[in-house]
Formats: C-alpha cells, sequence, structure tokens
C-alpha cells in the first residue's frame, strides 16, 4: 500500500487556507501566530526597559490608555505582570511557534521527500489547539486583577492563590497546559514523519541537520513536556479547587513548594534545548550552503546534538542550586552541567571549520546565522561561570543570569528564526525578500542585541538582582542607573530596527522579485520543485544518491558548470559508468 498517495488539492476557500491539512500552509499559520506575539512580548520588553530608565515615569503614548488609574505610570504590581507575561509569551508564545511550528512543518517533508507529514488531521489540531491557547494568554489581560504575574517560571507558592489570587493567573496556567497538547500533537508528528516518509536512499545519515535539530527536538517535546503539563495541572487544581500540592507553611498547607520548582526544571532545562536545536540545525546547513563548502564532520555535528539531547535530561537541578539542595547532589548537577557544554563546543567548532576558508556568500540568511554563531558562543562562554556552584551562589537570581540565557537562548533562538525567513521566504511565497533591508535589519539587531545583552550582565555582575521594579531604591545599586539607561536607549533602537524587517516582509510578499526555482544554489530536496511548492510537493518521490552538502565539487564544475551536486543528482559520467556496472564512486558529504 502506498502510504504516500497524492490526495486533490482542496478548491475552498476554507479548506485551503484556514482548516488546511497541508503542511506548508500550516507553517504559514505558525508563522503569523508567532510573529504577532513576538511583537506583543517585544512591546512588553519595551515596557520593562522604560521602567529601567525612567522608573515610575509615564509611558509615552500609551501609558494613560493603559494606565489610567496610575496615570500612565507603570506600578510595582503591573510591572510584575509585564516582565512574567513577557518572559512566557517569547517563550512558548512567539519562539516555540515560529521556530518548531512553522519551521518544522515546512521543512521536514520537503527536505526529506515527502508529500506531507504523517498525521496531516493531528498537524492541523496541533495549530488550532496551539491558537485556543493563545486566545487563553490575550483573555488573561483583561479579567479582574489582571493577567499571570507570578514570574515566567510560575514558581509556587507565589503562583498560587496566596501569592497571585484572581483569573489571570490560572488562564496563564491553563494556556501552557493547552500549548502543551498542542506541542505534543506536533512532536507525535514530526517524530513519526521523519522515521517513516524518508524519500528512498534518505537515510538517517544524509538528512539535512535542519531535520535532525528539528527531529531532536521533538522528542525532546514529547518526553518532557508532559511534566511541564502535570506541573500545571495540580497548580490549577490549587487555584480552583483548593488542593494543597504546592502549599505548605504559614500559607497552611501541607504541600511542598519546591516540588514545583522539581517538576518546572525537568522540562525546563530540556525546553532551552527544545528552542535552540531547530536554530542549531538550521544554521549548521545555512554555514555550508553559504561557505559553498561540505560541513565540517557532518557526523560529528549528529552525534553532539545527540548527546545534547541527550545530557539536557539529567542537568535540570544547576537552576536549585540555592535551594537548599543536597551538597552531594549539587555536585552530580554541576559535573553533568560542565559535561554538556563539550558536545556543544565540539558543535560550535564544526561551524567554525566549515565557514573557514570558505567562498563565503554574505546574503542575509548567512549574516544571521553568524550573529546565531556569535551571540551563542558568549552565552556559552558565560554560562560556565553559573553551572559552577561556587559562583552561581553570587550570581544566581541577579542580571547577569538573564543577560547570559537571553543570549544563549533568546538571541540565538531570535537570530536563527530570522535566518530561517530570509532563507525559506522564496520557498513560502515564491518572491524573495529584499537583501538591504534585511542586511540592515541583521547590523542594527546584532548590535542592538549585543549591547542590551552585554549591558544586563555588567549591571547583574555589579550586583543589580533581576525583577526589581525600581533598583535605585537600593544605594548601593544607584550609580548604576546610567548604565541601565543606555542599555535601555539600546534596548529602544533594537526594537525600531524590528520596523525594518515589517516592512520588507510585507513589502516582498506583495510585489517582491519572483524567486527563481533554485535562488540560492544548494542541493536539499526543497529546493528541487517549484517556490511555492504543488500541493502534494513531489509528482515522483525523489530516490536521494548523497549527503545534503556537496560544494566545491571539482567533477560538478567541469561536467555541470556549477559548484554543486542536488541529493538527487548523478554526475553524467557516474550515471554511465553506473549503466556498465561499475558502481558508484564516493560522494563528498554522503554517509
Amino acid at each position: 500500500m502506498d502510504i504516500q498517495p497524492i490526495h486533490p488539492e482542496p478548491t475552498s476557500f476554507l479548506k485551503k487556507y484556514i482548516f488546511s491539512t497541508d503542511h506548508k500552509v500550516i507553517a504559514k499559520q505558525f508563522i503569523w501566530a508567532g510573529l504577532v506575539f513576538l511583537l506583543i512580548g517585544g512591546l512588553l520588553a519595551m515596557a520593562i526597559r522604560w521602567q529601567w530608565a525612567y522608573p515610575g515615569r509615564e509611558v509615552p503614548a500609551v501609558g494613560k490608555l493603559l494606565m489610567p488609574k496610575s496615570g500612565g505610570a507603570i506600578t510595582p504590581a503591573t510591572y510584575a505582570s509585564i516582565f512574567t507575561m513577557h518572559g512566557l509569551i517569547m517563550i512558548f508564545f512567539a519562539i516555540t511557534p515560529l521556530l518548531i511550528g512553522a519551521f518544522g512543518n515546512l521543512t521536514i517533508p520537503l527536505m526529506i521527500g515527502a508529500r506531507d507529514m504523517a498525521f496531516p488531521l493531528l498537524n492541523a489540531m496541533s495549530f488550532w489547539t496551539f491558537l485556543v491557547s493563545q486566545g487563553l494568554v490575550l483573555a488573561s489581560f483583561f479579567v479582574q486583577l489582571g493577567t499571570g504575574a507570578a514570574g515566567w517560571t510560575t514558581y509556587a507558592p507565589l503562583s498560587t492563590q496566596v501569592g497571585t489570587p484572581g483569573w489571570g493567573q490560572t488562564l496563564v496556567g491553563l494556556a501552557i497546559f493547552v500549548t502543551g497538547l498542542a506541542t505534543i500533537m506536533g512532536g507525535v508528528n514530526y517524530v513519526t514523519t521523519v522515521i517513516r516518509f524518508r524519500a528512498p536512499g534518505m537515510t538517517y545519515m544524509r538528512m539535512p541537520l535542519t531535520v535532525w535539530g528539528m527531529w531532536l527536538t521533538a522528542i525532546l517535546n514529547v518526553l518532557f513536556v508532559p511534566v511541564l503539563g502535570s506541573a500545571c495541572l495540580l497548580l490549577t487544581l490549587d487555584r480552583v479547587f483548593g488542593t494543597q500540592f504546592f502549599i505548605a507553611g504559614a500559607a497552611g498547607g501541607k504541600g511542598d513548594p519546591i516540588l514545583f520548582q522539581h517538576l518546572f526544571w525537568i522540562f525546563g532545562h530540556p525546553e532551552v534545548y527544545i528552542l535552540i536545536l531547530p536554530a542549531w540545525g538550521i544554521v549548521s546547513d545555512l554555514f555550508s550552503f553559504f561557505s559553498r563548502k561540505p560541513a565540517y564532520w557532518y557526523k560529528g555535528s549528529v552525534y553532539a546534538m545527540t548527546a545534547v539531547t541527550i545530557l539536557s535530561a539529567v542537568v535540570y537541578g544547576h537552576h536549585m542550586f540555592v535551594t537548599g539542595m543536597n551538597p552531594l547532589l549539587g555536585q552530580g548537577f554541576m559535573l553533568l552541567t560542565l559535561i554538556i557544554s563539550v558536545p556543544a563546543e565540539v558543535l560550535f567548532l564544526n561551524w567554525l571549520h566549515t565557514i573557514w576558508k570558505g567562498s563565503i556568500r554574505l546574503h542575509t540568511p548567512m549574516l544571521f546565522a553568524l550573529g546565531v554563531l556569535f551571540v551563542f558562543g558568549l552565552g556559552g562562554l558565560t554560562g560556565i561561570f553559573l553551572g559552577t556552584i561556587s559562583t552561581d551562589l553570587y550570581l544566581h537570581d541577579t542580571m547577569f543570569v538573564v543577560g547570559h540565557f537571553h543570549f544563549t537562548m533568546a538571541a540565538a533562538s531570535f537570530l536563527g528564526t530570522f535566518a530561517g525567513i530570509y532563507f525559506w521566504f522564496p520557498k513560502m511565497y515564491g518572491r524573495m525578500m529584499n537583501e538591504t533591508l534585511g542586511k540592515l535589519h541583521f547590523w542594527g539587531s546584532i548590535i542592538g542585541i549585543t549591547l542590551v545583552f552585554g549591558g544586563q550582565m555588567f549591571v547583574g555582575y555589579a550586583g543589580q538582582q533581576r525583577r526589581l521594579y525600581d533598583p535605585y531604591q537600593y544605594t548601593y545599586l544607584k550609580h548604576l542607573h546610567a548604565w541601565n539607561h543606555w542599555t535601555s536607549m539600546a534596548a529602544f533602537g533594537l526594537g525600531l530596527v524590528q520596523l525594518l524587517f515589517i516592512v520588507n516582509f510585507f513589502q516582498s510578499m506583495i510585489a517582491g522579485k519572483k524567486a527563481d526555482k533554485n535562488p540560492w544554489d544548494v542541493g536539499t530536496l526543497e529546493w528541487e520543485i517549484p517556490s511555492p511548492p504543488p500541493h502534494h510537493n513531489f509528482d515522483v518521490i525523489p530516490v536521494v544518491v548523497r549527503g545534503p552538502h556537496e560544494y566545491a565539487n571539482p567533477d560538478a564544475k567541469r561536467l555541470l558548470g556549477r559548484d554543486y551536486l542536488t541529493q538527487t543528482e548523478e554526475l553524467p559520467e557516474v550515471a554511465s559508468k553506473g549503466a556498465e556496472g561499475a558502481g558508484e564512486p564516493e560522494a563528498i558529504g554522503a554517509e
């Protein structure tokens, strides 16, 4: 039985564009949903930076409209809600749908030679379930007492009715639970599709590294998102039905607040890699594509990402060094945390080897990929201090931690997302994005990111605690006002630069230059079909004969007049030899 038949294309508008089961349409839906919430999360970040630059002063333009009772100024309670929802929205409702929902849906079937996902209906259900979770987040802003305000980690007992009464925090907890359901649906689909729907010849070691990143992320999602879901479910029971899983001590319960931290971080540290693995995969391919070289030690990169995936399950305790953890247990988590940096360093060095002495084409996707390399290197090095108990005791809960994870997770995922958008935009919409606007967007973003998150690390090392409404109430932090002020100016500049992307995105979608079939001259399967692809992707399922990074091949240059071979392409003389029974020579980048 053919497990990938060609299904007829839907004819009605609703089935074609709204309730579609086509993975490419669902990818676009995830992009739009993610970009809207990326804008919301970014505006909340601007509000945080305004408060640190001008504490207690009226927010310009929208302050009196949104906060009339305080004369347009951010109050301590409002500030708690702002930084809580900034973190939650960026992680669960912006970066996740963009990197995993959109690019996972778009790239996995196209890059492995499949006509669609293994479970198209489940794929559509995943998006609409995710949209429900976004609706719950928006609803939480309009209930009495406001939205969640317990920090993005929602630690109990602060996140129970004892600490944050009202329906806002409850709706936020339910939103995380519902988006977890959507993530598990997508994860099951991704894992099954890669295992069952690879084209003939597409062995695991011939898959693009983008697919490896998405697949490993999906495995982590299936394994660890249920842990977060259970924590949110128990927390909701505490809030709504009066149970006491996480309430203890003076609050009158017999539960254990630290239990919530364990449940959260058992998921929470794999979540760091859930968000970064897709970006790692994308930039690993882009470095090869735009350096015109095979990816250095392809198998080593696969092994490194796999090792990080496995080790991510056993390092979560470094988030809890200050909870009174048994010192011996703490030493174990510290050792494992330092060990996980080894495969990450292997991957980083492979990137450097790939671009070293390459014929680099500095198109916009490559610039954003290089930006990922820079910010991840900077964030990774600073993470060593936080993985070591003796230094973490001093730096824990300071702005140094905030700067570190923004470099490592937020900035790397952010830049990796834009690298993917600029690279696959022609595949999605059949048009090219403007290179000049794209490069201006990159340089404004990378400079702003470095100044903002570097400034956070500086004031954190100087002693500023995170989550302070007004740090300058404390005498020992007053001298940091100038640093925070200029960091906020950089943040406002970073926000304004994103307008270039918005203009570029819409302008290119409507009137951009028509894209060639293979505008980047790369050899992966998605660029062997028209842009945008037909409903069924491939008229005939392709047969793969080599890996995804066949560049700088002198035979290809001599016989075909170009420097690359596609994954399905036989060299003319090789094909003739094969017909004579001479066999196939080994190809660069093949398994």
